[in-house]
């Protein structure tokens, strides 16, 4: 059965993809903390522009100095907020995101080449084709998160986003020419 490497491959792959949902769960600690200082630096500088910027301690107008100094501490406050949430956005929308999906995607097509009659060789590159693609893409995005350098390379080639379109456009002619309503045998 051609399609159960793909099958197999799937479920193992998404395993370690879907995996990345605790991780960020326990990187969340920090950003936590940089949220809730974001928000004290914030609410301080709104309670300072709703009352005209006047000096809690001397009920005078702040000097323009002053004022600049509680701007730029909000506004870095907001910034270390941001920079904190940066690694696991990069998480969640890189490996997680497309690790998940073409997991999912390997097992439909793992499925999907025990019903085609096609070639042997046809269903086998078509098999091959996703599990290089994925590899080369989501597999790539997880390593480069975990600061594999050379990860970013290989994205950068996008080879792997080209082999997931090119085994999607195969699948699709392999199922316009021999897609059975019942198991193949090869």
């Amino acid at each position: 059965m051609v399609g159960r490497k793909n099958v197999v491959f799937g479920f193992l792959f998404l395993v370690l993809t879907a995996a990345l949902g605790p991780y960020m769960i326990l990187q969340s600690e920090s950003v936590g903390e940089a949220q809730a200082a974001r928000n004290a630096a914030m609410s301080e500088l709104r309670l300072r522009v709703d009352g005209g910027f006047m000096n809690e301690d001397t009920l005078e107008t702040m000097s323009p100095d002053q004022i600049a100094r509680e701007n730029a501490r909000a506004i870095l406050a907001l910034n270390t907020g941001l920079n904190a949430r940066a690694p696991i956005d990069a998480i969640k929308s890189g490996p997680h995101a497309h690790g998940n999906l073409e997991s999912l995607l390997n097992i439909v097509v793992g499925v999907v080449l025990v019903f085609l009659a096609v070639p042997l060789w046809f269903k086998q590159a078509i098999s091959w084709i996703f599990i290089l693609g994925t590899l080369l893409h989501s597999g790539a995005l997880y390593l480069a998160v975990f600061g594999f350098g050379w990860a970013g390379t290989v994205l950068e080639t996008g080879v792997g986003p080209a082999l997931i379109l090119l085994g999607l456009l195969l699948a699709g002619i392999a199922a316009l020419i021999g897609f059975r309503a019942q198991p193949v045998h090869d």
